[in-house]
């Protein structure tokens, strides 16, 4: 009896089939897990990461509740039209700080992974105020009231604490320095130097150009940093990873 034959038991016979169907999928689980349990960290270490100064992180926070990554994804994929397009292709440390990640499924706008500098203050505000108006095909509802709503750092500390508990690398001199950091990032008057020695990179401007510190400012601190942390001209991928 050939082994094709003996296939035909297997076939045939709904016990061994579901048992045998089990163990394949058990063997193939085993390989793709247990690898795992001796890596130390799955995600390769990037030069230039770093947690969320917490400007940033209060713009983040203002991003997810207004629902832009809907429309807005934030994963390149390494396929040459939307490397050509968007910039190099999303890294895993990237996000290993997002807290949830906002890679997204759907583009109805274009990805904003790289979106950090691509265009001035000036037109993230014009932007946000009427979309038409610098891209008239624009479906995006205008976010005006981002502007005219100021912000302040009562619950900063708290907001750093808690993404501590789930991993990010937050220190106590962050903690304790946060509302501090918080201003000092949107006044370009401010005693910054602290501020950018915790988060290297960091930029310092009133992004809004208004008196305050507004919804605007956060979320415009958040945009023009995505995608500029990492120098891609010396970025060498583990080719072990």
């Amino acid at each position: 009896m050939s082994i094709l034959s003996k296939h035909k038991i297997l076939e045939t016979n709904a016990t061994l089939l579901l048992i045998f169907s089990f163990l394949v999928v058990t063997i193939g689980g085993i390989v793709q897990i247990v690898p795992l349990f001796y890596l130390e960290n799955t995600i390769e270490e990037v030069e230039g990461m770093r947690p969320y100064s917490p400007l940033e992180l209060a713009g983040r926070d203002i991003y997810i509740r207004e629902g832009c990554y809907v429309c807005h994804s934030q994963m390149i994929r390494p396929m040459r039209d939307e490397v050509e397009r968007y910039g190099h292709y999303s890294l895993a440390a990237e996000s290993m700080y997002d807290h949830p990640f906002q890679w997204g499924s759907k583009r109805t706008g274009p990805d904003l992974a790289r979106v950090g500098g691509r265009y001035s203050d000036d037109w993230h505000i014009d932007h946000l105020r009427n979309p038409k108006a610098v891209v008239p095909e624009s479906i995006m509802p205008p976010y005006a009231f981002l502007e005219e709503t100021l912000i302040d750092a009562d619950h900063i500390e708290d907001l750093l604490r808690t993404h501590r508990i789930v991993g990010v690398p937050y220190t106590d001199e962050m903690i304790e320095q946060a509302a501090a950091d918080f201003r000092a990032q949107a006044d370009p008057d401010s005693d910054f130097d602290g501020l950018l020695e915790r988060y290297p990179g960091a930029q310092v401007r009133n992004f809004d150009g208004q008196p305050g510190i507004s919804e605007a400012d956060a979320m415009i601190a958040y945009l023009q940093m995505l995608g500029t942390l990492v120098d891609f001209s010396t970025f060498t991928p583990d080719a072990s990873r």
